[in-house]
């Protein structure tokens, strides 16, 4: 097989994957037009500042959006681009002298689609981080207020005893 059937089943390869990315961006749009039934509305408590919660981005409405998008059109076919690219190089330079020979223009065209991948990766990962620390911070308030739950209940316990234990000696002195 040449570089450009290879190269041609790539793309193939890349475009059925943003067809159906595509597809599936257009099912999650014709789901939320189609909403005819509306939310039922519970009756709305004044909240103050201190006890009011902060809504979640599915909760205020918002769908797909043009970043979305963007990233499913346009950056995971290239970083996948890159990344099947890059291996193919490799394996056909071990394998095909005449990749070799022509080195220098592969290695160029890896470091023009390199560029934004690796950009695309960066933020990919930093997003990564942000969401890792935030489920950290959550199970750290969780494990806290099981600590609490459980102090609460034994010191509810021990004093369900005291009373008991009060309410004991005296029915015993009485008598």
């Amino acid at each position: 097989m040449e570089l450009i059937d290879i190269l041609t089943m790539l793309g193939i390869a890349m475009a059925g994957i943003a067809l159906v990315i595509a597809f599936a961006v257009l099912v999650n749009f014709a789901r939320q037009a189609l909403r005819k039934v509306p939310p039922i509305r519970l009756p709305q408590v004044k909240q103050t500042k201190e006890t009011e919660i902060p809504k979640m981005s599915k909760e205020k409405g918002e769908g797909v959006t043009f970043n979305d998008i963007f990233m499913f059109m346009i950056a995971v076919p290239l970083v996948l681009l890159w990344v099947g690219f890059a291996g193919f190089v490799i394996h056909s330079g071990l394998n095909n002298a005449a990749v070799l020979e022509n080195i220098e223009a592969y290695t160029t065209l890896i470091a023009i689609l390199g560029g934004p991948a690796l950009l695309i990766i960066k933020d990919a990962l930093d997003v990564w981080k942000q969401e890792q620390a935030e489920k950290t911070a959550f199970y750290k308030v969780k494990a806290q207020a099981v600590v609490d739950y459980n102090d609460s209940m034994q010191k509810q316990s021990q004093m369900i005893e005291s009373k008991a234990q009060e309410q004991k000696h005296k029915l015993e002195s009485k008598k």
